[in-house]
């Protein structure tokens, strides 16, 4: 066990699955260049050989699609888009192919692919760098949909994404890529579908989704100082999500907010928000409130950006409000 940032954990867990399978290899623009990745990919393609740590051509469809047949020949590939934006490029054979080879053939075939899709943020990048899409990908029949927000889980899901036998979407933000927590040295898997319970409260239940955890962990301090007991739950998962955990949640504090990273309208907040509400409706003593980010296109002005994306101040203010 040691204390490792969120890229670290990617990078290890990388390593070790690529030492321990060869049926694993790494494919995915920019990997030999921390520009791209960061440091999740340092020197691994020295360590393990550029055949099996590959950098791709700038076709985001053709590397998805060669990640999709080299699972569907047995292989465990793990594709990398530095990029989430540019995922929408692959989405031919994300959602038409590996969503649906092992309903196709009734299950005899797998399709074990890992997606790796990074989340860039800030930076006045802009609107067409800034996205985070995993709306589009909850909708897709065959998908799973991972969002870890720790260093530990970071590492964890990506192993038990690759160990999964089917196609997972792994959705990692840049702005957690130096948030550290103590890391088993071993390797591991965190599993897919269970949410975690960070602290308990009584009062309101906060669900929050990769790199929202970090703004709730920050307004905790100002909430608890209003005197506000806050249960604050971790998706870890967007799909399947754990309904067992956030509904019993819910009905022991009676309110919700859910905080997703992605724009508010037809994202996972509100496919939560609805599930607690066809589960839990009697229990709830306030309406649910979402937590996201406004129906605009991401600024690239720097002071535009400040108002854009949501803080621990606003998410003090709903809360307070909801209890109120």
């Amino acid at each position: 066990m040691a204390r490792k940032t969120y890229a670290q954990a990617i990078l290890e867990a990388s390593r070790q699955l690529l030492a321990t399978d060869e049926r694993v290899f790494v494919f995915g623009q920019g990997l030999w260049s921390p520009w791209y990745v960061g440091t999740t990919m340092t020197d691994l393609d020295k360590e393990f050989g550029r055949g099996r740590v590959l950098d791709s051509p700038v076709s985001e469809n053709a590397t998805t699609a060669a990640g999709v047949g080299a699972a569907l020949s047995g292989m465990r590939p793990i594709i990398v888009h530095p990029r989430m934006d540019f995922m929408i490029l692959a989405m031919d054979p994300i959602v038409n192919q590996a969503a649906n080879w092992s309903y196709m053939f009734g299950g005899q075939r797998g399709v074990p692919l890992t997606v790796r899709s990074i989340v860039n943020r800030g930076g006045e990048q802009g609107a067409q760098h800034s996205q985070a899409l995993q709306a589009h990908f909850l909708h897709v029949p065959g998908l799973k949909v991972v969002l870890p927000a720790s260093a530990r889980d970071a590492k964890g899901l990506l192993v038990a994404a690759v160990r999964d036998g089917n196609p997972v979407i792994y959705i990692e933000d840049r702005w957690l890529y130096e948030v550290a927590d103590e890391v088993p040295d071993a390797i591991y898997e965190t599993e897919i579908g269970k949410a975690q319970v960070r602290q308990e409260g009584t009062d309101v239940t906060v669900v929050a989704a990769s790199w929202m955890n970090l703004v709730v962990s920050r307004a905790l301090p100002a909430l608890a100082d209003a005197g506000i007991s806050v249960e604050h739950v971790d998706l870890v998962t967007a799909k399947p999500w754990d309904r067992d955990t956030i509904v019993a949640s819910v009905r022991k504090t009676g309110r919700l907010v859910v905080a997703d990273s992605g724009w508010l309208t037809g994202g996972l907040a509100s496919e939560i928000a609805a599930g607690v509400g066809e589960a839990a409706f009697a229990s709830l003593k306030a309406p649910i409130r979402r937590f996201a980010l406004p129906d605009v296109p991401a600024p690239t002005s720097r002071t535009l950006e400040m108002a854009y994306y949501p803080g621990p101040e606003d998410l003090v203010a709903m809360v307070r409000g909801l209890v109120r």
